[in-house]
């Protein structure tokens, strides 16, 4: 259905802040903050995940990633098996497995918008080259270099990429990654939402100079309001993880939330709390926590 360089390691405890509303569901982004380094699943992290939802507490993953590369958590999934990929552009059943995943929600970035936010941001940052990630697919220009997990379908001009007589013409487009070799990462962000405006939705995840550009009013956070809204779920009963400025909407959002200790200084500005770094399994620490002070209320 459519619808429209990393910050020093902490290793201190955990911030927690207050609240007497019992979560009923995490949220959660995936590189950098539920998964290590080296994109594995700690079984620390694994123990955490079950027994939250062993508990009662849904665990959605939140994430920048497309639904092909969702095997690193697809085991995982539990129970009603589903995660918010492409930030926010798709809510994906992962139960199926990897390549056999159900789209069951797509906010796609419209072609003609998309061909006006290349345009723009041509002018406003020479030398910038482009991706478009579309539901089963990524497509690149040839200048494009090799920052992803899998060979590209089809190489050509974002303009004809985006074309309405392209190949892949009738998958949506989630998003348009659009990469420069010489920017600073964040001047690059702040350069392209000014070009674009409110056009699109413009972020980061990545410590290059890679940015990620969805539909207008798409977001880790607008989605997983609708998510949580179709559940009767209430912002104060959410609990967000996250790590980079993709990662910010959601956490204003929800009611709890942890900035991780390797986090990016306007995640860290945005989060209610703090948690460890990934690599020492900073998620799991505050579930453990939650699920302690559960018990503790029982």
């Amino acid at each position: 259905m459519r619808e429209n360089d990393r910050v020093t390691s902490a290793t201190r405890r955990p911030e927690t802040p207050a609240s007497t509303v019992p979560p009923r569901l995490i949220a959660t982004d995936l590189d950098g903050t539920l998964l290590r380094d080296d994109k594995s699943v700690s079984d620390r992290t694994i123990a955490a995940l079950a027994a939250a939802e062993q508990a009662g507490v849904e665990v959605f993953f939140v994430t920048g990633r497309p639904a092909r590369w969702m095997d690193v958590v697809s085991d995982h999934v539990h129970g009603h098996g589903l995660a918010i990929c492409g930030n926010g552009a798709a809510v994906v059943d992962l139960h199926g497995g990897p390549g056999a995943h159900r789209f069951v929600k797509i906010r796609e970035l419209a072609p003609g918008v998309a061909l006006d936010v290349v345009r723009l941001l041509r002018s406003a940052a020479p030398g910038t080259v482009y991706a478009v990630e579309r539901t089963y697919g990524l497509h690149l220009e040839p200048a494009y270099p090799s920052l992803h997990m899998e060979p590209p379908e089809i190489v050509a001009p974002a303009e004809k990429l985006l074309a309405a007589d392209a190949l892949d013409a009738d998958q949506p487009v989630l998003k348009v990654l659009a990469y420069h070799p010489e920017m600073d990462p964040d001047a690059f962000l702040a350069v392209a939402r000014t070009a674009i405006g409110e056009r699109a939705n413009v972020t980061r995840s990545s410590p290059s100079a890679l940015l990620e550009i969805s539909g207008p009013g798409v977001s880790k956070a607008s989605t997983l309001a609708l998510c949580c809204t179709e559940r009767g779920i209430s912002p104060e009963e959410v609990v967000a993880f996250g790590d980079m400025p993709n990662d910010v909407e959601m956490l204003t959002w929800a009611g709890r939330s942890y900035a991780m200790g390797n986090a990016h200084p306007d995640v860290l500005a945005a989060a209610s709390g703090r948690t460890v770094a990934n690599n020492d399994d900073g998620v799991a620490v505050v579930i453990e926590r939650i699920l302690a002070e559960r018990l503790g209320n029982l």
